[in-house]
């Protein structure tokens, strides 16, 4: 099993930024890749990013493109989202995931997941 806990949400007016954090443990080593994913109001969840851990290599939704970027650092199993030029429909909560099958650019192959951060960005 893997846990994940979020944090860093938090209300945000449009074009700030948001750094999100997002902390692995359990085991950590069957993983290949992370990834945030988001679900609005009223909506299904998305994914937004993600990123194999062995290479390095990222993978984002188009509509984040060139204003997410998501970096690990391995030593302390922790995964960040880095939100800049954030607009009022990047409002929802967002969750940090995990995928053993390295695939990672699949939304469907996340398996385990973290309770939830929201971040709120107001006009």
């Amino acid at each position: 099993q893997v846990q994940l806990v979020e944090s860093g949400g938090g209300s945000v007016q449009a074009g700030g930024s948001r750094r999100l954090s997002c902390e692995a443990s359990g085991n950590t080593d069957s993983t290949r890749c992370m990834g945030w994913f988001r679900q609005a109001s009223g909506k299904e969840r998305e994914g937004v990013a993600a990123i194999y851990s062995a290479g390095g290599r990222t993978y984002y939704a188009d509509s984040v493109k060139g204003r997410f970027t998501i970096s690990q650092v391995y030593a302390k199993d922790t995964v960040y989202l880095r939100m800049n030029s954030l607009k009022p429909e990047d409002t929802a909560m967002y969750y940090c995931a995990a995928a053993r099958i390295p695939s990672c650019g699949s939304w469907s192959k996340y398996e385990y997941w973290g309770q939830g951060t929201q971040v709120t960005v107001s006009s």
